[in-house]
């Protein structure tokens, strides 16, 4: 009987140790799967930054390659004067493309909108407020801004305007969004404007839209005799061209076609929605949103009255 207990308490005993030896090797393996879990989660960490940094890498290089490298080839077939032949030769992708329009002694990059109908020249666009808009004349003059990336802003330069504009009669669209979502346009027939010599004043026709009249203000007398921009000089904090005693540029900060001051300045300061400051200096449509909302987007394009698409 001793024997027999004995070897119960041997056999326990047994039992006993190997369940411990096993429960402190499952323990041992359960730390070791959690160090190789940690090694792995900080490498695939560290893989995410390098991947980042290589994408930050790329855009930057991108971008310091300039707007050749953005341009969408058509293997020369021939030289546009403006993104509506672009599209009538069969190209329907938008993005940027080299014209020549037929007074210009060289080509030049623009963005081509080949939606709503096709055949858009872009020639200002607001998106975020990566670019300052309270450029001097020769800025002006000559162009400036984003002319790589899809959405970047810029404007096409006033020469370029009156090269593309004396070409032709041209209808001027002007799509707006602001914060809350929302989208209105403005679009006007015959837009031109003149050459260096007058100061690359602006004309415009016939309005239609959804945004209201707030480039000429043909609607509201008192509001248009200080605040029409039709047959306005374009104006810069350096050339002051406008009817106000002040000068409307440095004021309100961006190059437009002011008069005393303005109903509408697309080129203000990029405030996010409803601000405040001693002027309205904002990017301003007054007949949707007032002179103190700055609004998100702007895209002015151009194409011909008569533009008839031959794509279908």
């Amino acid at each position: 009987m001793a024997k027999m207990f004995s070897f119960i308490l041997v056999t326990t005993a047994l039992v006993t140790g190997k369940a411990s030896w096993a429960l402190e090797n499952c323990l041992q393996e359960q730390a070791r799967l959690r160090a190789q879990v940690h090694l792995l989660e900080t490498r695939v960490k560290q893989q995410q930054v390098k991947i980042a940094q290589l994408l930050h890498e790329n855009e930057i290089q991108f971008l310091d390659e300039g707007e050749e490298s953005s341009v969408i080839d058509l293997g020369g077939k021939r030289q546009y004067a403006d993104c509506s032949e672009i599209f009538n030769d069969g190209s329907k992708l938008s993005g940027f493309y080299k014209i020549k329009p037929l007074q210009s002694p060289a080509e030049f990059s623009v963005y081509c909108d080949m939606s709503d109908g096709g055949g858009w020249t872009v020639i200002q666009r607001r998106s975020d407020g990566s670019e300052t808009f309270n450029r001097d004349w020769n800025d002006y003059e000559n162009g400036f801004g984003n002319f790589v990336q899809k959405n970047g802003e810029y404007w096409l330069g006033n020469k370029n305007l009156h090269l593309l504009t004396t070409q032709g009669d041209y209808t001027l669209k002007i799509d707006l969004a602001d914060f809350e979502r929302n989208s209105r346009y403005a679009q006007y027939k015959n837009f031109k404007v003149g050459d260096e010599k007058n100061s690359y004043e602006l004309n415009i026709g016939e309005y239609s839209g959804t945004a209201g009249d707030a480039l000429a203000v043909r609607f509201h007398p008192e509001v248009q005799w200080w605040g029409s921009h039709q047959r306005m000089k374009f104006s810069t904090w350096d050339r002051d061209h406008d009817n106000y005693e002040g000068n409307c540029a440095e004021e309100d900060q961006s190059g437009w076609w002011f008069n005393r001051c303005h109903s509408a300045n697309l080129n203000g300061l990029y405030y996010l929605g409803p601000y405040s400051n001693k002027t309205d200096n904002g990017v301003v449509w007054h007949t949707w949103h007032g002179w103190w909302y700055s609004l998100k987007s702007v895209v002015m394009k151009i194409r011909p009255n008569d533009f008839i698409s031959n794509i279908v």
